[in-house]
């Protein structure tokens, strides 16, 4: 298969992992925040706690393939990136909610979709899951 069309594929099946972490995320967070009543702040944070657990499962099964990597190094790698994800979206979530008057649930949408796109594919794919793949043993997982 072509880089190309590799990289399209790739960059797609993370966005789906993404689309159900966040799926998750959501849930948690509107569930502290609407229900047990929360501060949505620390809503957010939990609900970034529970999404990023099911982005990294999904992304070290399905989407990346990095079956011939050590889940250590995967986890410390991907609690590196996570802090920052967790960072710029409960930052981003309050700063945006407090400057421009919005309900926090869209002021975490679109923070979300900017973190998604921006910091989490892209360290993912060149830092917590990146591996040669051509040195792979687990080759039958390739794309």
């Amino acid at each position: 298969m072509g880089y190309i069309r590799r990289s399209v594929l790739t960059f797609t099946k993370a966005q789906c992992s993404a689309w159900v972490a966040s799926s998750v995320d959501f849930a948690t967070t509107i569930l502290l925040a609407q229900i047990v009543e929360i501060w949505y702040a620390y809503a957010t944070l939990c609900g970034s706690v529970f999404g990023g657990i099911t982005n990294c499962a999904i992304n070290y099964k399905w989407v990346f393939h990095a079956f011939g990597l050590k889940k250590k190094y995967v986890a410390v790698r991907y609690i590196l990136v996570w802090i920052g994800s967790i960072v710029l979206n409960t930052y981003g979530t309050y700063s945006m909610t407090e400057q421009t008057g919005l309900n926090f649930m869209f002021s975490k949408a679109i923070v979300a979709a900017l973190v998604a796109i921006f910091w989490n594919y892209q360290m993912q794919r060149i830092f917590v899951f990146h591996h040669d793949r051509k040195n792979n043993i687990n080759n039958k997982y390739e794309l």
